[in-house]
């Protein structure tokens, strides 16, 4: 009563504190079903786990494609549509899971998502030609996509106020650790059982998850049910602009980008429908995305902070695994151990910093993780071929450092504003802004490793030259060295050559990941001005501000 009196006397002008008194006193005086301190962490356990499957199965698949190509008898180009199928599919599923969840309940969405998940996973753990693994695999990323906002918004209600830096705590580690075990546990699975395991792994864990669902997970009274009509249009648009942006950002370097007609197409079609799209759901009286939630200053900011770093993990979480692989030669399995570190750092500390939300301000807490992270990618910008494998580990503890650092405060204060019958909804808004980030991210990585792979190459062959009395000097000992060992089977102006020219290409593609890992460092520090726009307490500095 005390804070409701409070409350009542504040100015109309709300502050970012003021909103999130407002969110706070809503959470508490709304009817809700009670949690017990065990129920809150069975709740959790239940939708942690699809979606932590959901997000693993994005790099799971990375490993055992080289194995699936000689299954299925397809080139390097063909096999990533099995990525490609899956992330479509998945991406349309995270933008309509609040308006799905509004039609048939949000519990009967999860069970049913994790519910078609199982079979995908099945069906394409039993596919026996390609075009039948791109279909199972689109089914899979139908299954996956709903299971991450959703099981966020779920999270965010079952914790009281006092406890959402814990929620969100628990949320990230899902998200964020699970791309960088998925490698590690499909080195493992393709090393000894085989390529069709990173689909039937799945199966058991879903399947005690979807009992945990149904046993412990129920919709809370105050959730809004059903919907008077059905945006068909701006389904057909969404469907439309996501599929051909996402192609564009798959398949654009691997056909040199708009020197291709349909990569062209594809960049008109996504363009056109998803600025339609905006402007219909802005108007629509019962959208399918509610972009007039972006209104929320918190979720503005928090998001736009989130979309920078998640380009930063994601891209990276897709270079260190070729970097090791390409050009350091470590197997699979090896390339995925050395990104542990970093998920081990991440499943020790994010649970401290969802401790610390309520003492520490968002803003310090960002900054620390903004500045650690600048750290750890100045120093990663620096390696070079001969790095050995431990030299990764203090890299990235720091880089798990701060990304607890920033992505769990940044997750708590995105949603701390947000009434609770638009949680869903500004949950698949924030999941879709952070996975379209790293989508970006990954098209825009691969595209620089290389044009700056061949400026270097450009730079570096000037070099080679006769009149270099070096070059003559190493071409010759070269020679020499596969003469003698009768391993040079070449003609004599060609000895020593294509060694020369491996080297070359190797230094070439070093230098050009240490371009895009600097070039890391200076979009971080951009960000630093923009943590000014978050909110200066958490929950209970806001709380205790206020009332003083």
């Amino acid at each position: 009563m005390f804070e409701e009196r409070l409350y009542r006397r504040l100015p109309r002008g709300k502050t970012g504190q003021q909103k999130m008194l407002e969110a706070s006193i809503s959470i508490a005086t709304v009817p809700q079903p009670r949690t017990h301190a065990s129920g809150k962490w069975l709740i959790a356990a239940s939708v942690l786990l699809g979606s932590f499957l959901s997000v693993m199965d994005v790099t799971v698949v990375n490993v055992a494609m080289p194995h699936m190509m000689g299954a299925f008898g397809v080139n390097l180009l063909s096999i990533t549509w099995v990525s490609t199928a899956y992330s479509i599919a998945e991406i349309i599923m995270v933008t309509m899971s609040a308006w799905l969840a509004a039609v048939i309940g949000r519990k009967r969405l999860f069970m049913g998502s994790m519910a078609v998940f199982i079979t995908g996973s099945v069906i394409a753990g039993m596919s026996r030609t390609f075009n039948q693994m791109l279909f199972n695999r689109a089914v899979q990323g139908i299954g996956g996509g709903s299971l991450i906002p959703v099981s966020q918004a779920i999270l965010r209600e079952t914790f009281p106020p006092a406890e959402q830096g814990m929620a969100m705590a628990i949320y990230s580690m899902g998200v964020v650790l699970a791309p960088a075990i998925g490698p590690v546990l499909g080195g493992w699975l393709v090393d000894h059982y085989g390529w069709r395991w990173v689909f039937f792994i799945n199966v058991p864990f879903c399947a005690a998850g979807l009992a945990m669902v149904y046993t412990f997970v129920h919709d809370p009274p105050y959730f809004r049910r059903g919907v008077r009509r059905v945006d068909w249009t701006g389904i057909g648009l969404l469907l439309a602009g996501l599929t051909a942006a996402q192609l564009v950002m798959e398949r654009g370097q691997q056909v040199d980008w708009f020197s291709s007609n349909w990569i062209v197409l594809g960049t008109m079609v996504a363009a056109a429908a998803l600025t339609t799209l905006v402007v219909r759901e802005l108007i629509a009286a019962e959208p399918v995305i509610n972009f007039r939630l972006l209104r929320n200053r918190e979720l503005r900011a928090g998001s736009g902070i989130s979309a920078l770093l998640s380009m930063v993990l994601f891209g990276s979480s897709f270079l260190l695994p070729q970097l090791t692989e390409d050009l350091l030669d470590y197997p699979a399995f090896r390339a995925g151990l050395v990104l542990i570190p970093r998920a081990l750092v991440m499943l020790t500390v994010m649970p401290i910093v969802g401790r610390l939300y309520n003492y520490v301000s968002p803003r310090i807490s960002v900054t620390i993780g903004l500045l650690t992270l600048c750290l750890s990618y100045w120093w990663l910008a620096h390696f070079s071929l001969s790095v050995a494998f431990w030299s990764f580990l203090p890299v990235l503890v720091l880089s798990g450092l701060g990304m607890s650092f920033a992505m769990v405060t940044l997750s708590t204060v995105s949603l701390s504003t947000m009434e609770r019958e638009n949680m869903t909804s500004a949950s698949s808004l924030y999941t879709l802004i952070r996975r379209e980030a790293g989508n970006v991210a990954y098209a825009l990585f691969a595209t620089l490793i290389a044009r700056r792979s061949q400026f270097h190459r450009s730079v570096l062959v000037a070099n080679v030259s006769r009149l270099n009395p070096l070059f003559t000097q190493t071409r010759g000992s070269i020679a020499s060295y596969l003469t003698h060992d009768a391993l040079n089977s070449l003609p004599a102006p060609r000895q020593g050559l294509d060694v020369i020219n491996q080297v070359v290409n190797r230094q070439a593609a070093m230098m050009a990941y240490n371009d895009v890992f600097s070039l890391v460092v200076p979009i971080l520090l951009l960000i630093l001005p923009v943590v000014m726009l978050l909110p200066r307490h958490g929950y209970r500095g806001a709380q205790h501000s206020i009332i003083e």
